[in-house]
């Protein structure tokens, strides 16, 4: 493997977990089951790969509720992979334990941290709160992520609360960010004009 450049490859994650319409039922807990990435070259600002990974919850079952917000089903997620699998995946391909990485929140963030316990944590300390850094160059209150792509001009591409996807419609926002001078990490690496 050849080395990347210092911050040249930004790792954007979106993650979608069980959830339900209330409360949890007795004995069921928020997991994840779908992380979506979406690679962004912070000196390109193209996203050059998208995925979305499956994941097997294990102390959860994915309801109607979860099922016609996310459009994933009990059937697809029982196919996936398991927590400690994906986070592998996360580590081998996408060197998430070095890598930046951002996120649209830190809904994201926290549902790793809740999910330790199954597999090591497998980011660095380097994450960027998009929303909180959109939000600032803005002053805008903290929008959702499909506010904030009418705000830019930018189109939603794909299922809303489908990681895979998310993850694309970040990238872009950062991008947008980056090219306004927005982004913290970004700023020396790209010129401003790109």
């Amino acid at each position: 493997m050849t080395p990347e450049p210092l911050n040249a490859l930004l790792n954007v994650i979106d993650v979608e977990a069980t959830c339900w319409e209330g409360p949890p039922p007795a004995g069921q807990v928020s997991e994840i089951i779908e992380i979506g990435v979406c690679v962004l070259d912070l000196r390109t600002l193209e996203r050059v790969e998208r995925r979305s990974l499956l994941v097997r919850p294990e102390r959860s079952q994915v309801s109607a509720f979860c099922t016609a917000l996310t459009s994933l089903t009990p059937e697809a997620v029982a196919a996936g992979l398991t927590f400690p699998e994906a986070c592998g995946v996360l580590r081998r391909e996408y060197r998430s334990d070095s890598r930046p990485w951002a996120s649209w929140g830190d809904y994201d963030r926290r549902q790793f941290q809740r999910q330790v316990g199954q597999a090591p944590y497998p980011f660095g300390a380097r994450h960027t709160n998009a929303k909180a850094v959109y939000a600032a160059a803005f002053g805008l209150p903290r929008p959702g992520m499909a506010q904030a792509l009418v705000h830019a001009g930018l189109p939603l591409v794909g299922t809303h609360h489908r990681g895979g996807d998310d993850a694309w419609n970040i990238a872009a926002l950062i991008a947008h960010l980056v090219r306004r001078g927005h982004w913290p990490a970004a700023a020396a690496a790209v010129p401003r004009g790109h």
